[in-house]
């Protein structure tokens, strides 16, 4: 099996570093920065680098790994599709809905995968907290608190901050996008998104032209409310949820590894911990999944129709944000 990665960044790079790690050598390239395709060469020992998307779909490949700016994920999606080849695209799906239905609607005619790249998904702990609610451990869901920080000049150290898509608004940057992962498991975890309501803005010294801080309120159809909180800002990586039951309460804390349940059956703390758990086994199993789906032995947990309604929740909490709306999805 052939991949093409578009896009070498910090996160098309771990790609490949996973995918050689499963034993998949025919990789092949494709970026405009030609410094980072001589070191994927060197490096990675890829098969071939392009600077020109059209000629490298032009090879007998089977899947594109889309890795680039969020602003760029439709169109290079796209081209993709139209030449036959199943799609992983990074999270999120896009920055706006601009082409997401044309991408829906060809991969469904092509018969042809899409997969939204939400790591998360494959977290252990998450998985956990999933089968706990899943057996109404905590009983009825009254509501729920998620949360994302860490320092942004930090999250690529050998890179300028200010060059990166995160920095940038008409690439797609901000934190509201970029942490869309606690917008994802929590609409995983308690269903769909009735009202959408937030403050965000760039309230930090940092040198964007997003925003860095972001207060999301959420009111789903079962009646469920829950807090979504992310920055730019927090100098020590933080990411953590909470869920509170009429029976019961979940608690979950990144930097720990371990999920803890409070059971008012029982009176008493229950602890789930995943101590040998490393981060980047959830892309390597996240991979895993999208070859088994490529394969036709099974199907994204998030395919390109649950991307859409994902990015359609980060974008009412931009819109409530501008125009101090209430937002109905």
């Amino acid at each position: 099996m052939k991949f093409l990665v578009v896009g070498c960044g910090s996160i098309g790079e771990r790609h490949i570093r996973n995918l050689k790690l499963l034993s998949f050598d025919e990789i092949i390239c494709c970026d405009l920065r030609t410094d980072l395709l001589s070191r994927m060469k060197r490096d990675y020992n890829v098969k071939g680098t392009y600077t020109d998307l059209e000629e490298a779909l032009n090879q007998k490949i089977d899947a594109v790994l889309v890795c680039t700016p969020t602003s760029l994920h439709i169109p290079n999606a796209l081209a993709a599709l139209e030449k036959g080849y199943h799609v992983f695209v990074e999270k999120p799906l896009s920055h706006d809905l601009e082409g997401v239905d044309e991408l829906i609607e060809k991969a469904d005619k092509k018969k042809l995968t899409i997969m939204v790249g939400f790591n998360l998904r494959f977290h252990p702990n998450l998985q956990k907290i999933k089968k706990l609610l899943d057996e109404r451990r905590v009983g009825k869901v009254i509501c729920a608190r998620a949360q994302f920080g860490q320092y942004l000049p930090s999250w690529h150290p050998k890179e300028d901050y200010r060059k990166g898509h995160s920095a940038q608004r008409a690439l797609g940057g901000g934190v509201i996008l970029d942490a869309i992962h606690e917008l994802d498991y929590i609409r995983w975890f308690l269903g769909e998104v009735k009202e959408v309501s937030c403050f965000a803005g760039k309230l930090s010294n940092l040198q964007i032209d997003t925003e860095d801080v972001a207060e999301i309120l959420l009111k789903f159809e079962n009646g469920t409310v829950a807090e979504v909180h992310m920055d730019y800002i927090q100098r020590a990586y933080s990411r953590s949820c909470q869920i509170i039951g009429d029976e019961g309460t979940i608690h979950w804390d990144f930097n720990e590894k371990t999920v803890k349940l409070f059971s008012a059956k029982d009176k008493k703390w229950w602890s789930f911990p995943e101590d040998t758990f490393d981060f980047n086994d959830t892309y390597v199993e996240e991979m895993k999944h999208f070859i088994r789906c490529i394969t036709g032995k099974d199907r994204p947990p998030v395919d390109g129709k649950e991307g859409k309604k994902i990015l359609e929740i980060a974008l009412a909490a931009k819109e409530s944000a501008e125009t101090r709306r209430i937002i109905s999805l």
